[in-house]
């Protein structure tokens, strides 16, 4: 016998996992910008330091 469909049920947790999967990707993205903004400055080296 086939279940009864829940489509509230349903729908809020295809909503749910969109917001994880948003949110997880919106992290990553901050923590690629922060570290792709301090890793130019690091890189630099200086010319000193080979005298």
């Amino acid at each position: 016998m086939a279940r009864k469909p829940n489509y509230d049920f349903e729908r809020r947790e295809r909503e749910r996992l969109k917001s994880l999967k948003v949110a997880a990707r919106a992290e990553a993205k901050a923590k690629g910008t922060e570290e792709a903004t301090e890793t130019p400055s690091e890189a630099v080296p200086d010319d000193k330091t080979d005298e």
